[in-house]
């Protein structure tokens, strides 16, 4: 298969200093599955295009793996011809420099945005051209793709996942290869070496910066692990975007992104009401075993750890950074023995079924659904109520109608910049009255902070206790 890298940036010939390789030369270059060969078609002021060519050999690829189901498949498909993760491994190896955006002889350009495309012929495109462009198109890209017969002699057989792409972008050369490098392996879905740990970190490594907010980002981890559901379920929470970056605060001091909510409900304690609201109902359910999800900074932990009636209390968030400053601020690695065994910490998701959170007696969910994407609440639901299974489910989040009382947020905004929703009074009962039909729960409703006669309390609280 054949990559060719083009730019029109006069002069167009410094494309071989950050490519590191001469435009006056053929270079091979010995890989595990074949050979490399990088030459150029064009190299001139105006134009200058580099060519990476794959020679894979199929036999050698295969030999000494022996006899099994699937033999003939290993001899005869398609990876000759078609991108796959050989071309990653090639970019990795033969435009290493490149790839890792150094440049000895002209540093500067390998941080200064030119004109660039990117040919791959031919890329098996699992999926089609929807999903090209879904992959391509949010990354800034323009996308040209010529989709080819499965065989001109007979049209009647249709369509073939081949398709020859050109990808155009103003960019930095680092920045195409590193999309490249990732999002090939992507559309043909058949890594040729097995999927692990280290691909897991490879994928965040070369994500970083892009991957998190790309809304393709799901399917892109899935099929870059191979379906791998463990690492795919690691990955995409360790993707999740974060309301902002966490600095590094000192113990007690609040985080950059809860300082505009915080200040907002200082003037009515309502944080350390709704918090003590929380606690009181744990201690009603006669729960000892309980999780926090969601717990950020771990406030609500530190409270149950006082508390001698939870002798099991899990916090989980999908942030490492929070659950960094929840153990700092807990101390966790200065308690007691008798202590130490009650709590832990754990990093995970709210959208997939986590086994860890099964057989716990309550959970605390503190306002964590408002920032919930709706498709994403319907994900969360079933995680709680169907998997997870607590006997007991406290839940709480803002009373919409509450906002009209501060000046700064009023009837149109919401409390905060990353909440996604917020509920009247109705429209949380609406919701937790359906969450408790489904899944076979009752539900009784309870106000957090000062009730205002008309717009009731700034906290809706919603307990739910399994029939």
């Amino acid at each position: 298969m054949l990559l060719t890298i083009t730019t029109t940036q006069s002069p167009a010939t410094d494309l071989g200093y950050l490519l590191h390789k001469h435009p006056d030369r053929f270079q091979s270059y010995d890989l595990s599955f074949g050979r490399a060969h990088v030459f150029y078609k064009a190299a001139n002021d105006a134009c200058c295009s580099a060519c990476l060519l794959l020679d894979v050999d199929t036999v050698g690829v295969v030999r000494g793996k022996g006899a099994g189901e699937g033999l003939l498949s290993q001899y005869v498909n398609d990876r000759p011809y078609a991108a796959s993760s050989f071309l990653s491994v090639a970019i990795s190896q033969v435009y290493r420099s490149a790839l890792q955006g150094r440049c000895d002889d002209r540093p500067e350009l390998a941080t200064t945005p030119i004109p660039l495309s990117a040919r791959l012929d031919i890329l098996a495109v699992r999926g089609g051209e929807t999903f090209l462009r879904a992959v391509f198109e949010p990354l800034g890209y323009v996308v040209v793709a010529e989709r080819h017969p499965l065989d001109d002699r007979f049209p009647e057989w249709g369509e073939s996942p081949y398709y020859s792409v050109t990808v155009s972008k103003t960019s930095t050369l680092s920045d195409l290869l590193t999309h490249l490098y990732v999002l090939v392996p992507v559309f043909d879905n058949q890594k040729h070496y097995f999927v692990g740990d280290d691909e897991l970190e490879k994928l965040l490594a070369k994500g970083k910066g892009w991957l998190n907010a790309h809304p393709e980002r799901e399917e892109i981890a899935k099929r870059y692990l191979k379906f791998r559901s463990s690492l795919f379920r690691e990955a995409l929470a360790r993707l999740v975007v974060e309301e902002q970056p966490l600095e590094a605060e000192e113990a007690g001091d609040e985080p950059p992104t809860e300082k505009a909510e915080v200040a907002l409900e200082r003037p009515l304690s309502l944080n350390e009401e709704r918090l003590g609201s929380v606690l009181a109902a744990l201690r009603a359910s006669g729960a000892q075993k309980v999780l926090d999800l969601g717990c950020g900074e771990g406030k609500l932990l530190r409270d149950l750890l006082k508390d001698r009636q939870f002798a099991e209390i899990v916090g989980m968030d999908v942030s490492i950074r929070a659950l960094e400053i929840a153990q700092d601020r807990l101390k966790l690695d200065r308690l007691p023995t008798h202590q130490e065994g009650r709590i832990k910490l754990i990093q995970g998701s709210l959208m997939y079924r986590d086994r860890r959170l099964e057989g716990f007696d309550a959970a605390a969910v503190v306002e964590v659904v408002e920032h919930l994407d709706p498709p994403r609440l319907l994900a969360f639901e079933r995680v709680v109520f169907e998997f997870a299974r607590p006997r007991t489910v406290v839940l709480t989040t803002p009373n919409r109608e509450y906002n009209v009382t501060w000046e700064n947020v009023g009837t149109e905004r919401l409390r905060h910049p990353d909440h996604r929703f917020e509920w009247t009074r109705a429209e949380f009962q609406a919701w937790a009255r359906s969450i408790a039909t489904r899944f076979g729960y009752s539900v009784k409703f309870l106000p957090v902070g000062p009730e205002d006669g008309e717009l009731g309390p700034p906290t809706q609280m919603g307990v739910f206790n399994r029939d």
